[in-house]
């Protein structure tokens, strides 16, 4: 597995990029790769979303092909695109969809910050607030976009939508939660080793029947 850190990225320059990655593990030229990488502002809605769109976002909105809702990403956002051979995992996109919760509940537990699943919603929370969306796609069994951890970012650009048809106040930041900053690089690092540790661990040849 191959962790790729970008830094500030243009959205759809990393929805480009994960495009061409996502035919290259297809071709088998790549092993599984996570991007991860910040967002300048910008508004996301997924293909099934059914959401309103409220006139005059102060951001672009790019309606894409993961699955999820109307969301909000920005600097001081971690957000990972994992790009995964779903089939050479064994696995499920629903099942791929608990093991990235997980690894983010460890990675957070790696931070010492105590964070869980919602029963009947997708993603991860902390104290009653969402502080993670996962939302993916997946083209011939290889996994792309991935999920957003609110690190640091500024959290009133959520206030103009219903995110993830919640409401705005039900989402907050690791920041707004622990009452200082995080580091982001300290965020990233623990969040490749939760995946690194995670998925040598599925696919390694003890863990098949």
């Amino acid at each position: 597995m191959l962790v790729r850190v970008l830094g500030l990225k243009e959205y759809a320059q990393a929805w480009s990029l994960q495009r061409s990655l996502v035919e290259k593990r297809l071709r088998g030229e790549i092993p599984d790769t996570l991007l991860l990488l910040e967002h300048p502002p910008v508004y996301t809605r997924g293909a099934s979303s059914k959401a309103l769109v409220p006139p005059g976002l102060p951001y672009p909105l790019h309606a894409v092909e993961r699955g999820g809702d109307l969301t909000f990403h920005g600097p001081g956002q971690l957000v990972g695109y994992p790009i995964f051979h779903l089939g050479e995992l064994r696995m499920r996109a629903r099942t791929f969809l608990r093991s990235l919760e997980a690894v983010l509940i460890e990675a957070l537990t790696a931070l010492g910050v105590e964070a869980e699943v919602l029963r009947g919603f997708t993603g991860v929370w902390c104290r009653g607030k969402k502080i993670a969306s996962i939302g993916i796609a997946v083209k011939d069994q290889v996994s792309y976009h991935g999920f957003a951890l609110n690190v640091s970012l500024e959290l009133a650009p959520f206030r103009l939508i219903h995110p993830c048809r919640l409401e705005p106040e039900q989402v907050s930041s690791l920041e707004a939660l622990l009452g200082r900053p995080p580091e982001m690089d300290e965020v990233a690092r623990e969040v490749a080793r939760a995946f690194l540790a995670y998925f040598q661990a599925v696919s390694s040849p003890a863990s098949r029947p």
